[in-house]
C-alpha cells in the first residue's frame, strides 16, 4: 500500500515536471479549465443568491396561510348613487365574509381581517402620510414581524376600544425623531393614538402577491378603525367626488396544515362566489407561489450550470488536443520506456496524471476566481450571492472527471505505440 502512494507521488511529480517544462503551453490549455470552473461556480452562486431570496420574500407570507383580497371589479357594476357629480361604489370583502371564513371552514386555525385606509399623521410639528391599518391581535401572529419596541396590539373591548397604534421602524424615526417611542399620542386624521410598539416591516412583493404590510404603517385595532374612519372612502376625481365602500381591504387565513392550504383556497373561492355577485376579491395562496419559485429555482440552476458547463466542455477539448500534441512530441521517450520494460498501463498511468494534475490545478484556480466574482457583484451592486457545498465541490469534481475522460484517448493513444517504431521516431 504505501509502496503504491510512493509511486503514485512519483507519477504526479513526474506529471508537474513535465508540465513545467512547457509552462505557457500549459498555462494556456488550463485558461479553458479556469474559466469554466470559474463561470459554473459564479452562476450557480448568482442563481442561488436570487433563489433564495425569492423564496425567503414568500416564506415571510406564510406556508400556511392563504390571502384573500378585495378587488375594484374592472367593470364595476357594483350598486351606484350619481348625485351632483357624487358616485360611490361598494365592492370588495364584508365583514360577514370574514365570520363564514374564520367560522365555517373546516381547517382553518386562525384569521386575521385586515381594514386599510391612508391618513395623515402628526406629531407636533412633523407631519407623514401614513397606511393605517386596522386589524385584530392575531395579524401579528400570522405575519411574523420582529418587535423592536413595546408591544403588539392587545384584543379590543368591544364597549370601549383603546385607540392604541402599533408604528413600522420607518415610520416611527419618521414622526417621532428625538422624542421618546412608546407612550407618545401622535394625531392621525382628526384623531389621537397612543404609541404602544414599534415593529420593523418589509414591504414589497414575493412573487405576484403584495407583502401585507409597508414601511410607513399604523397599526390600530378594528373596531376603533370602523369607529373613527368608518367604511366609505372618498377619493377627488375630475368630475366631482368619488365614494368607496369597503369594509375589509384583506383578511389573512391561516390553515392547520400544508396539506390543506390549496383545498381550503378552493373552498374560499366556492364560498365568496356564492355570497357576491361579481368577481369583487381575490385569493392568493403563498404555498402555490413557493412551489412555483422552487421548481423556477431548479430550472434556473440547471440552465445556468450547464451553460457554464459548456466552457468546461471546451476546456476539456483543449486539453486533448495538446496531450495528444505532447504524445507526439515524446514518442521516441516512449519508445525507450517501453524498450527497458514499462508497461501500457504504466505508460497510460503516466499521461492520465499529467492531464489529472492539469485539470485539478486548473480547477483550484477556476474556484478561486468563482468565489471572487460573487463577492464582487455583492460588494458593487448589492445582489445577493450564495456559496454553497454544492455549487463548489460540484465544478471541482467535474474539472477532475473532464481530466480524466479527456485525456485518457491521449495516454491511451501513447500505450498503443509500437516500442521499435518509436525507438526510430526523430
Amino acid at each position: 500500500m504505501i509502496w503504491r502512494g510512493a509511486k503514485m507521488v512519483r507519477n504526479i511529480r513526474s506529471g508537474l515536471e513535465n508540465l513545467l517544462l512547457h509552462k505557457l503551453r500549459s498555462f494556456l490549455t488550463m485558461l479553458g479549465v479556469v474559466f469554466g470552473v470559474g463561470s459554473v461556480v459564479a452562476m450557480l452562486s448568482v442563481g442561488e443568491g436570487a433563489g433564495r431570496e425569492a423564496l425567503e420574500q414568500i416564506h415571510k407570507l406564510g406556508s400556511n396561510n392563504i390571502l384573500v383580497s378585495s378587488v375594484k371589479p374592472t367593470e364595476d357594476q357594483s350598486a351606484s348613487v350619481n348625485r351632483s357629480l357624487v358616485s360611490m361604489s361598494v365592492y370588495g370583502l364584508t365583514y360577514e365574509d370574514h365570520l363564514r371564513m374564520a367560522e365555517c371552514l373546516e381547517h382553518v386555525r386562525r384569521t386575521a381581517p385586515v381594514k386599510v385606509m391612508r391618513q395623515q399623521g402628526r406629531l407636533g410639528e412633523r407631519t407623514l402620510e401614513v397606511r393605517v391599518v386596522g386589524t385584530t391581535p392575531e395579524w401579528f401572529e400570522l405575519v411574523d414581524r420582529e418587535v423592536l419596541a413595546g408591544r403588539t396590539l392587545l384584543s379590543a373591548n368591544p364597549a370601549n376600544p383603546a385607540p392604541a397604534a402599533v408604528l413600522t421602524e420607518f415610520g416611527a424615526r419618521k414622526l417621532l425623531a428625538t422624542k421618546h417611542s412608546i407612550g407618545e399620542w401622535v394625531r392621525i386624521g382628526g384623531n389621537y393614538f397612543e404609541i404602544v410598539g414599534i415593529i420593523r416591516s418589509e414591504g414589497g412583493k414575493a412573487g405576484d402577491i403584495q407583502l401585507p404590510d409597508e414601511e410607513v404603517d399604523v397599526y390600530i385595532p378594528l373596531p376603533v378603525a370602523r369607529q373613527y374612519f368608518g367604511d366609505v372612502n372618498t377619493r377627488s376625481i375630475s368630475a366631482g367626488r368619488s365614494l368607496e365602500r369597503i369594509e375589509l381591504h384583506q383578511a389573512i387565513v391561516q390553515v392547520d396544515g400544508i396539506e390543506y392550504v390549496e383545498a381550503t383556497a378552493k373552498a374560499i373561492e366556492r364560498m365568496l362566489s356564492h355570497y357576491h355577485k361579481k368577481k369583487d376579491y381575490a385569493v392568493s395562496v403563498p404555498l402555490t407561489l413557493l412551489r412555483q419559485a422552487e421548481a423556477a429555482k431548479r430550472r434556473s440552476s440547471i440552465v445556468l450550470g450547464s451553460i457554464a458547463a459548456i466552457s468546461l466542455l471546451v476546456g476539456g477539448i483543449g486539453i486533448m488536443n495538446i496531450m495528444l500534441a505532447s504524445v507526439t512530441e515524446r514518442t521516441r521517450e516512449i519508445g525507450i520506456r517501453r524498450a527497458i520494460g514499462a508497461k501500457r498501463r504504466q505508460i497510460v498511468s503516466q499521461f492520465l496524471v499529467e492531464t489529472v494534475v492539469l485539470s485539478t490545478t486548473g480547477g483550484l484556480v477556476g474556484l478561486g476566481i468563482g468565489v471572487l466574482i460573487p463577492a464582487l457583484i455583492t460588494h458593487f451592486s448589492g445582489m445577493t450571492t450564495i456559496l454553497t457545498w454544492k455549487g463548489i465541490l460540484l465544478p471541482l469534481l467535474i474539472s477532475m472527471t473532464i481530466g480524466i475522460l479527456f485525456g485518457l484517448y491521449p495516454a491511451l493513444h501513447a500505450a498503443r505505440v509500437d516500442p521499435i517504431v518509436a525507438l526510430r521516431h526523430e
